[in-house]
């Protein structure tokens, strides 16, 4: 049976792979990784690396192009906290980015803030992606990024 076929999961199936994705890859960064047993706080799973802070993930997925977004009331912009963004294209391996939330603090317009003044729905941080956008999340790429805050820490107990 071909691998990567996610057109065939339905949106929990894709939203559990997605979160014990992320999480084996950051156990096999060498992390400790602890789930939470409710996502009702925009938080899948805390991490730690040694005897460091720990880290909040919140886990999204796409199987296309397209938006994502966190509610503001639950994705509070903070040093330790960060999106795990998972894109499953079509017959492709997963393809895994780690945003820290304060990337939509700055200027870039690819990080969208969305109030909804007036309207229903809830105030949102979002991200648009797009096949022309997928080069600006380069240096979100999980490996490098999960590099640069290992050394980031080293000598720090």
């Amino acid at each position: 049976m071909p691998r990567f076929r996610w057109n065939e999961l339905n949106k929990q199936q894709v939203g559990a792979f997605a979160e014990y994705f992320v999480t084996m890859e950051f156990t096999m960064c060498g992390f400790q990784v602890y789930g939470t047993e409710v996502d009702d706080r925009g938080v899948d799973f805390v991490a730690r690396y040694d005897k460091n802070d720990f880290i909040e993930i919140q886990v999204k997925s796409l199987r296309k192009p397209g938006y994502v977004f966190m509610q503001k009331e639950k994705f509070h912009l903070r040093n330790e906290l960060y999106l795990a963004l998972v894109l499953l294209f079509k017959e492709q391996e997963p393809i895994l980015y780690l945003i820290p939330s304060l990337a939509w603090a700055g200027r870039d317009p690819m990080f969208v803030s969305r109030d909804y003044e007036g309207l229903k729905s809830k105030p949102e941080w979002g991200l648009q992606i797009s096949e022309t956008s997928l080069a600006s999340l380069e240096p979100f790429s999980f490996w490098p990024t999960i590099e640069r805050m290992k050394s980031a820490t080293q000598g720090i107990k």
